[in-house]
Protein backbone atom coordinates (compact mmCIF):
# COMPACT_ATOMS: atom_id res chain seq x y z
CA UNK A 1 0.00 0.00 0.00
CA UNK A 2 1.42 3.38 -0.98
CA UNK A 3 2.07 6.19 1.43
CA UNK A 4 -0.89 8.56 1.60
CA UNK A 5 -0.30 12.24 0.84
CA UNK A 6 3.38 11.71 0.01
CA UNK A 7 5.24 14.69 -1.42
CA UNK A 8 5.32 14.26 -5.22
CA UNK A 9 8.79 13.98 -6.70
CA UNK A 10 9.97 15.30 -10.03
CA UNK A 11 10.52 12.62 -12.66
CA UNK A 12 14.20 13.43 -13.18
CA UNK A 13 14.95 13.03 -9.45
CA UNK A 14 12.78 9.92 -9.11
CA UNK A 15 14.65 8.28 -11.99
CA UNK A 16 18.09 9.42 -10.82
CA UNK A 17 20.21 6.52 -9.51
CA UNK A 18 21.99 6.83 -6.20
CA UNK A 19 25.78 6.97 -6.32
CA UNK A 20 26.74 3.33 -6.87
CA UNK A 21 30.06 4.01 -5.14
CA UNK A 22 28.28 5.03 -1.96
CA UNK A 23 25.73 2.21 -2.28
CA UNK A 24 28.51 -0.39 -2.41
CA UNK A 25 30.34 1.28 0.47
CA UNK A 26 27.21 1.39 2.61
CA UNK A 27 26.58 -2.29 1.92
CA UNK A 28 30.13 -3.19 2.92
CA UNK A 29 29.83 -1.18 6.14
CA UNK A 30 26.51 -2.85 6.96
CA UNK A 31 28.01 -6.31 6.44
CA UNK A 32 31.00 -5.42 8.56
CA UNK A 33 28.74 -4.14 11.34
CA UNK A 34 26.92 -7.48 11.19
CA UNK A 35 30.17 -9.33 11.80
CA UNK A 36 30.97 -10.32 8.22
CA UNK A 37 34.66 -10.24 7.26
CA UNK A 38 34.44 -7.99 4.21
CA UNK A 39 36.67 -5.47 2.47
CA UNK A 40 34.86 -2.56 0.85
CA UNK A 41 36.16 -1.71 -2.63
CA UNK A 42 33.60 1.04 -3.23
CA UNK A 43 34.84 4.43 -2.05
CA UNK A 44 38.09 5.72 -3.51
CA UNK A 45 39.95 7.45 -0.72
CA UNK A 46 43.38 7.25 0.91
CA UNK A 47 43.66 5.27 4.13
CA UNK A 48 46.02 7.93 5.50
CA UNK A 49 44.94 10.67 7.88
CA UNK A 50 45.08 14.31 6.82
CA UNK A 51 48.59 15.65 7.57
CA UNK A 52 48.79 17.23 11.01
CA UNK A 53 49.99 20.65 9.85
CA UNK A 54 46.93 20.99 7.59
CA UNK A 55 44.62 20.17 10.51
CA UNK A 56 46.50 22.68 12.66
CA UNK A 57 45.88 25.39 10.07
CA UNK A 58 42.14 24.75 10.36
CA UNK A 59 42.20 24.92 14.17
CA UNK A 60 44.15 28.18 13.98
CA UNK A 61 41.63 29.62 11.50
CA UNK A 62 38.71 28.80 13.80
CA UNK A 63 40.48 30.34 16.80
CA UNK A 64 41.24 33.41 14.70
CA UNK A 65 37.52 33.92 14.11
CA UNK A 66 37.28 32.76 10.51
CA UNK A 67 33.76 31.46 11.10
CA UNK A 68 31.68 33.91 9.08
CA UNK A 69 30.64 33.86 5.45
CA UNK A 70 33.48 33.69 2.97
CA UNK A 71 33.42 35.07 -0.60
CA UNK A 72 31.49 32.58 -2.70
CA UNK A 73 34.26 31.68 -5.19
CA UNK A 74 36.87 31.62 -2.40
CA UNK A 75 38.97 34.24 -0.66
CA UNK A 76 41.30 36.24 -2.90
CA UNK A 77 44.34 34.73 -1.17
CA UNK A 78 43.05 31.20 -1.62
CA UNK A 79 42.17 31.69 -5.29
CA UNK A 80 45.58 33.22 -5.93
CA UNK A 81 47.30 30.25 -4.24
CA UNK A 82 45.40 27.85 -6.51
CA UNK A 83 46.10 29.94 -9.61
CA UNK A 84 49.79 30.11 -8.71
CA UNK A 85 49.92 26.33 -8.28
CA UNK A 86 48.28 25.83 -11.69
CA UNK A 87 50.65 28.28 -13.37
CA UNK A 88 53.82 26.98 -11.74
CA UNK A 89 53.13 23.23 -11.68
CA UNK A 90 50.74 22.73 -14.59
CA UNK A 91 51.65 25.66 -16.86
CA UNK A 92 47.96 26.57 -17.15
CA UNK A 93 47.61 30.34 -17.79
CA UNK A 94 45.08 31.24 -15.11
CA UNK A 95 44.68 34.13 -12.69
CA UNK A 96 42.85 34.23 -9.37
CA UNK A 97 39.72 35.51 -11.15
CA UNK A 98 39.60 32.24 -13.15
CA UNK A 99 39.24 29.99 -10.08
CA UNK A 100 36.13 28.87 -8.18
CA UNK A 101 36.56 26.94 -4.94
CA UNK A 102 33.91 24.25 -4.54
CA UNK A 103 32.65 21.60 -2.12
CA UNK A 104 34.80 18.86 -3.64
CA UNK A 105 35.64 17.98 -7.22
CA UNK A 106 32.18 16.53 -7.76
CA UNK A 107 30.54 19.91 -7.21
CA UNK A 108 33.09 21.52 -9.51
CA UNK A 109 32.02 19.12 -12.27
CA UNK A 110 28.35 19.82 -11.51
CA UNK A 111 28.84 23.59 -11.66
CA UNK A 112 30.71 23.33 -14.95
CA UNK A 113 28.07 21.08 -16.52
CA UNK A 114 25.27 23.41 -15.41
CA UNK A 115 27.11 26.27 -17.10
CA UNK A 116 27.67 24.30 -20.32
CA UNK A 117 24.53 22.25 -21.00
CA UNK A 118 21.13 23.48 -22.19
CA UNK A 119 18.33 21.11 -21.09
CA UNK A 120 16.10 19.90 -23.88
CA UNK A 121 18.56 20.63 -26.69
CA UNK A 122 20.19 17.22 -26.81
CA UNK A 123 23.61 18.47 -25.70
CA UNK A 124 25.95 15.49 -25.48
CA UNK A 125 28.91 14.83 -23.21
CA UNK A 126 31.53 12.30 -24.33
CA UNK A 127 33.02 10.19 -21.55
CA UNK A 128 35.81 7.65 -21.74
CA UNK A 129 34.49 4.29 -20.56
CA UNK A 130 35.04 2.82 -18.02
CA UNK A 131 34.18 6.16 -16.41
CA UNK A 132 33.69 7.45 -12.89
CA UNK A 133 30.10 6.51 -12.09
CA UNK A 134 28.96 9.95 -10.90
CA UNK A 135 29.63 11.87 -14.10
CA UNK A 136 26.86 10.32 -16.27
CA UNK A 137 24.34 11.06 -13.51
CA UNK A 138 25.57 14.65 -13.20
CA UNK A 139 25.22 15.07 -16.97
CA UNK A 140 21.65 13.78 -16.80
CA UNK A 141 20.71 16.09 -13.91
CA UNK A 142 22.09 19.03 -15.89
CA UNK A 143 19.92 18.17 -18.90
CA UNK A 144 22.58 16.59 -21.07
CA UNK A 145 23.06 13.18 -22.65
CA UNK A 146 26.07 11.04 -21.72
CA UNK A 147 27.78 9.19 -24.57
CA UNK A 148 30.67 6.80 -24.16
CA UNK A 149 33.88 6.05 -26.03
CA UNK A 150 35.26 2.75 -24.78
CA UNK A 151 38.81 1.71 -24.08
CA UNK A 152 39.84 -1.93 -23.80
CA UNK A 153 42.14 -3.95 -21.59
CA UNK A 154 44.55 -4.22 -24.54
CA UNK A 155 44.77 -0.43 -24.81
CA UNK A 156 45.18 -0.05 -21.06
CA UNK A 157 41.60 1.32 -21.04
CA UNK A 158 42.71 4.31 -23.12
CA UNK A 159 40.99 5.60 -26.24
CA UNK A 160 42.68 6.58 -29.50
CA UNK A 161 42.47 9.89 -31.36
CA UNK A 162 40.60 8.07 -34.14
CA UNK A 163 37.96 6.86 -31.69
CA UNK A 164 37.51 10.35 -30.28
CA UNK A 165 37.27 11.96 -33.71
CA UNK A 166 34.66 9.45 -34.85
CA UNK A 167 32.56 9.95 -31.71
CA UNK A 168 32.35 13.75 -31.90
CA UNK A 169 29.22 15.08 -33.61
CA UNK A 170 27.54 18.46 -33.95
CA UNK A 171 25.66 17.65 -30.72
CA UNK A 172 28.85 17.10 -28.71
CA UNK A 173 29.16 19.93 -26.20
CA UNK A 174 31.77 18.55 -23.80
CA UNK A 175 34.52 15.93 -23.79
CA UNK A 176 35.70 14.72 -20.37
CA UNK A 177 39.24 13.38 -20.01
CA UNK A 178 40.20 11.96 -16.60
CA UNK A 179 43.92 11.20 -16.28
CA UNK A 180 44.94 9.57 -13.99
CA UNK A 181 41.68 7.69 -14.26
CA UNK A 182 39.00 6.64 -11.84
CA UNK A 183 38.25 3.69 -11.99
CA UNK A 184 41.04 2.28 -14.17
CA UNK A 185 44.31 3.71 -12.87
CA UNK A 186 45.03 4.70 -16.48
CA UNK A 187 47.48 7.52 -17.17
CA UNK A 188 47.75 8.99 -20.65
CA UNK A 189 51.31 9.83 -21.62
CA UNK A 190 51.89 13.47 -22.62
CA UNK A 191 52.15 12.61 -26.33
CA UNK A 192 48.91 10.60 -26.13
CA UNK A 193 47.13 13.59 -24.62
CA UNK A 194 48.56 15.90 -27.27
CA UNK A 195 47.21 13.55 -29.94
CA UNK A 196 43.73 13.73 -28.38
CA UNK A 197 44.13 17.50 -28.17
CA UNK A 198 44.84 17.67 -31.90
CA UNK A 199 41.40 16.14 -32.47
CA UNK A 200 39.70 18.63 -30.16
CA UNK A 201 41.45 21.54 -31.84
CA UNK A 202 39.69 20.54 -35.08
CA UNK A 203 36.29 20.73 -33.33
CA UNK A 204 36.04 24.28 -31.95
CA UNK A 205 32.44 23.80 -30.75
CA UNK A 206 33.60 21.31 -28.09
CA UNK A 207 34.66 22.24 -24.55
CA UNK A 208 37.21 20.04 -22.81
CA UNK A 209 36.82 19.15 -19.15
CA UNK A 210 40.12 17.84 -17.79
CA UNK A 211 39.62 16.04 -14.46
CA UNK A 212 43.05 16.02 -12.81
CA UNK A 213 42.11 15.19 -9.22
CA UNK A 214 44.66 12.34 -9.15
CA UNK A 215 47.53 14.28 -10.73
CA UNK A 216 49.86 13.76 -7.75
CA UNK A 217 49.35 9.99 -7.79
CA UNK A 218 51.52 8.90 -10.71
CA UNK A 219 53.97 6.01 -10.53
CA UNK A 220 57.10 6.18 -12.67
CA UNK A 221 58.30 3.26 -10.52
CA UNK A 222 55.93 1.12 -12.60
CA UNK A 223 56.72 2.83 -15.93
CA UNK A 224 59.49 5.45 -16.26
CA UNK A 225 57.69 7.02 -19.24
CA UNK A 226 54.69 8.12 -17.21
CA UNK A 227 54.25 11.75 -16.14
CA UNK A 228 51.40 14.20 -15.68
CA UNK A 229 50.45 16.64 -18.43
CA UNK A 230 47.70 19.25 -18.25
CA UNK A 231 45.76 19.78 -21.46
CA UNK A 232 44.87 23.27 -20.30
CA UNK A 233 48.52 24.24 -20.73
CA UNK A 234 48.22 24.01 -24.52
CA UNK A 235 47.73 27.50 -25.99
CA UNK A 236 45.43 26.14 -28.70
CA UNK A 237 43.07 24.64 -26.08
CA UNK A 238 43.51 26.80 -22.98
CA UNK A 239 40.43 28.97 -23.63
CA UNK A 240 38.27 25.87 -24.15
CA UNK A 241 39.55 23.81 -21.22
CA UNK A 242 38.07 23.61 -17.72
CA UNK A 243 40.47 22.00 -15.26
CA UNK A 244 38.92 20.14 -12.32
CA UNK A 245 41.04 19.46 -9.25
CA UNK A 246 40.98 19.47 -5.47
CA UNK A 247 42.63 18.38 -2.25
CA UNK A 248 40.67 15.21 -1.50
CA UNK A 249 42.94 12.53 -2.90
CA UNK A 250 46.51 13.84 -2.88
CA UNK A 251 46.31 15.32 0.61
CA UNK A 252 44.04 12.67 2.21
CA UNK A 253 41.23 15.20 2.70
CA UNK A 254 38.21 13.42 1.20
CA UNK A 255 35.92 14.36 4.09
CA UNK A 256 36.86 18.03 3.96
CA UNK A 257 35.10 18.49 0.61
CA UNK A 258 37.49 20.93 -1.04
CA UNK A 259 37.74 21.13 -4.81
CA UNK A 260 38.04 23.75 -7.50
CA UNK A 261 37.56 24.50 -11.17
CA UNK A 262 39.74 26.81 -13.20
CA UNK A 263 39.68 28.14 -16.75
CA UNK A 264 41.06 31.28 -18.41
CA UNK A 265 38.01 31.34 -20.69
CA UNK A 266 36.74 34.82 -21.44
CA UNK A 267 39.17 36.53 -19.05
CA UNK A 268 37.30 35.25 -16.01
CA UNK A 269 33.83 35.25 -17.58
CA UNK A 270 33.20 31.50 -17.23
CA UNK A 271 34.43 31.46 -13.64
CA UNK A 272 32.24 34.47 -12.83
CA UNK A 273 29.12 32.69 -14.06
CA UNK A 274 30.11 29.46 -12.30
CA UNK A 275 30.66 31.48 -9.14
CA UNK A 276 27.24 33.10 -9.54
CA UNK A 277 25.60 29.67 -9.68
CA UNK A 278 27.76 28.51 -6.78
CA UNK A 279 26.57 31.47 -4.69
CA UNK A 280 22.95 30.43 -5.17
CA UNK A 281 23.66 26.79 -4.28
CA UNK A 282 26.15 26.83 -1.44
CA UNK A 283 27.29 30.39 -0.73
CA UNK A 284 30.83 29.06 -0.12
CA UNK A 285 32.83 26.34 1.53
CA UNK A 286 33.53 27.11 5.22
CA UNK A 287 35.73 30.16 5.72
CA UNK A 288 38.04 28.27 8.07
CA UNK A 289 38.83 25.79 5.28
CA UNK A 290 40.33 28.46 3.04
CA UNK A 291 43.67 28.68 4.93
CA UNK A 292 43.98 24.89 4.80
CA UNK A 293 44.04 25.05 1.00
CA UNK A 294 47.00 27.40 1.08
CA UNK A 295 48.73 25.30 3.73
CA UNK A 296 48.30 22.10 1.71
CA UNK A 297 49.39 23.59 -1.60
CA UNK A 298 52.38 25.45 -0.19
CA UNK A 299 53.66 23.03 2.48
CA UNK A 300 52.14 19.60 1.83
CA UNK A 301 54.62 18.21 -0.68
CA UNK A 302 56.52 15.89 1.65
CA UNK A 303 53.38 14.14 2.90
CA UNK A 304 52.03 13.83 -0.64
CA UNK A 305 55.24 12.13 -1.74
CA UNK A 306 55.18 9.76 1.24
CA UNK A 307 51.65 8.65 0.38
CA UNK A 308 52.45 8.45 -3.33
CA UNK A 309 55.38 6.14 -2.69
CA UNK A 310 53.20 3.84 -0.61
CA UNK A 311 50.50 3.72 -3.28
CA UNK A 312 53.10 2.90 -5.94
CA UNK A 313 54.23 -0.15 -3.95
CA UNK A 314 50.65 -1.28 -3.43
CA UNK A 315 49.82 -0.84 -7.10
CA UNK A 316 52.79 -2.96 -8.15
CA UNK A 317 51.76 -5.70 -5.73
CA UNK A 318 48.11 -5.68 -6.86
CA UNK A 319 49.11 -5.75 -10.52
CA UNK A 320 51.34 -8.77 -9.97
CA UNK A 321 48.86 -10.69 -7.84
CA UNK A 322 45.82 -10.02 -10.01
CA UNK A 323 47.61 -11.17 -13.15
CA UNK A 324 48.68 -14.33 -11.33
CA UNK A 325 45.02 -15.39 -11.06
CA UNK A 326 43.93 -17.67 -13.88
CA UNK A 327 41.47 -15.93 -16.21
CA UNK A 328 42.21 -12.42 -14.86
CA UNK A 329 43.92 -9.70 -16.91
CA UNK A 330 44.89 -6.37 -15.42
CA UNK A 331 46.47 -3.32 -17.00
CA UNK A 332 49.31 -1.78 -15.04
CA UNK A 333 47.89 0.87 -12.66
CA UNK A 334 50.12 3.84 -13.42
CA UNK A 335 48.11 6.37 -11.43
CA UNK A 336 45.41 7.00 -8.82
CA UNK A 337 44.80 4.03 -6.50
CA UNK A 338 42.73 1.76 -8.70
CA UNK A 339 43.17 -1.48 -10.62
CA UNK A 340 40.51 -2.44 -13.15
CA UNK A 341 40.84 -6.16 -13.90
CA UNK A 342 39.21 -7.74 -16.95
CA UNK A 343 37.39 -10.90 -15.86
CA UNK A 344 35.86 -12.35 -19.04
CA UNK A 345 38.32 -15.24 -18.84
CA UNK A 346 36.71 -16.33 -15.58
CA UNK A 347 33.33 -17.07 -17.16
CA UNK A 348 32.16 -19.96 -19.29
CA UNK A 349 34.93 -22.25 -18.14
Amino acid sequence: MGVMNAIPLSSHVRNLPASSTLVVSAKAKALKAAGVDVVGFGTGEPDFDTPEHICDSLFAAVKAGKTRYAPSPGTPECREAIARKLRDENEIPVEARDVVVTAGGKQAIYLAMQCLLDPGKGDEVLLVSPAWVSVPAIVEVCGGVARFVSGTIDSGWKITPEQLDEAITERTKVVVINSPSNPCGTVYLPDELRALADVLIRHPHVTLMSDEIYEKMIYPELDPAVSHFSLGSMPELAQRTITINGLSKAYAMTGWRIGYLATPSGEGEFAAHAGKLHSQMLSSIPAFCMPTIMEALEHGGDEVERMRTSFAKRGAMMFERLNAIEGVRCAKPLGAFYCFPELSGCFGR
